[in-house]
Formats: structure tokens, C-alpha cells, sequence
């Protein structure tokens, strides 16, 4: 009974591996863990599974580990791992799919995280660039965190780090046309 289970564990294991694998464009037989990616990466001290680490369950087909990983809602998508990965793997792009994939499954370990790209995807959308201020007050309002940082304010707005009004950019019709295209591939932009 328990190789049967581990048998059926082991093909929805390739499924996924497959599935994520045909989404991304990457094919996870390529890395041969050399690490690069982790040594770059600029939030890797504060995943459960650094870069590499998720590689790894996505070559073994261990779904439940990457779903329920903090890693895949804490990258920054900034590409590091990619430019420094000698085989060109864009690992920011497997991370994207795994979290797309545990939106889509249920799987919603770090809320706000969700919540803070939504609203940053909006803000974008919306003026062709973020406007910090709208990002700060939404976050805080959406995730109940009212009074977060709210003593940075006055000091961001005195260095000019942030802004009270937003600027949009001059032509926000190609921005609005990715958002569209995005849709309509079935993507969530939002």
C-alpha cells in the first residue's frame, strides 16, 4: 500500500513538474546546481528554500514543498539568478509560475505579499509607472496594517523619496496595452 502511494505521489510529482515546466519555458534537467543563482540573489537570506533549493524540488517533482514555500512570494523577479546562471535558466520566471500556480491551487502562505504586488500591478497599470504614496496608503489600509511606518512619511516626503501626487507617463497607451495582452493570454495582471 505505501509504494502504491508513493508511486501516485511520484507521477502528480512529474505532472507538475511538467506543467510548470511547459508554462515557464524552462526545463529544470538543465541546472546542475552550481549555485550562482543563490549567491546572487538579494532576498535568498530570507527564503525557506534559497533559489537553487527550489530548482531542485522542481527537478524532483516535489509540488507540496514548492507550492507551501515562502520563496516563491518573497522573490523580487529582479533577474539576478538569470544573469547569473551559466546555463541562462530564468529561475524569476519559474518562481512567477510556481506562485501563479499556488494562487490557482489555494495556496496563499505570505497574503500580503499577494496583496502587495496586486497593488503594485494596479499602480502601474493605472499610471504607467508606481506611485509610491498610493502603494503605502492601499497596502496599509488593505492589510489592516493602518499605522505601518507612518513615521517614515514625513521624512520621505521632505527627501523627495515619495510624492503626494502621481505622475503619469506621457503616453500610457503601450502600458495599457501589455495589461490587455497579459488578459487576454489568460494571465493575471492584477
Amino acid at each position: 500500500m505505501e509504494s502504491l502511494n508513493l508511486s501516485t505521489a511520484l507521477s502528480q510529482g512529474r505532472g507538475f513538474r511538467d506543467k510548470i515546466s511547459s508554462l515557464s519555458g524552462v526545463n529544470f534537467t538543465d541546472c546542475y546546481q552550481c549555485g550562482k543563482c543563490t549567491a546572487g540573489c538579494p532576498v535568498a537570506f530570507a527564503m525557506d528554500y534559497t533559489p537553487r533549493q527550489i530548482m531542485r524540488l522542481m527537478q524532483l517533482g516535489l509540488k507540496e514543498e514548492a507550492l507551501k514555500s515562502h520563496s516563491i512570494w518573497l522573490c523580487a523577479s529582479c533577474e539576478t539568478c538569470y544573469a547569473r546562471c551559466p546555463k541562462e535558466i530564468d529561475l524569476a520566471k519559474v518562481m512567477e509560475t510556481i506562485r501563479i500556480e499556488a494562487k490557482e491551487m489555494g495556496y496563499r502562505p505570505e497574503k500580503t505579499i499577494d496583496l502587495f504586488n496586486d497593488l503594485f500591478l494596479a499602480s502601474v497599470e493605472k499610471y504607467g509607472r508606481v506611485h509610491e504614496m498610493s502603494l503605502i496608503v492601499n497596502f496599509n489600509l488593505k492589510s489592516g496594517q493602518l499605522f505601518k511606518d507612518v513615521g517614515m512619511g514625513p521624512q520621505m516626503l521632505q527627501k523627495g523619496k515619495i510624492h503626494l501626487l502621481a505622475e503619469k507617463i506621457q503616453d500610457n497607451g503601450a502600458v495599457k496595452r501589455i495589461f490587455e495582452n497579459v488578459r487576454n493570454m489568460g494571465g493575471d495582471a492584477e
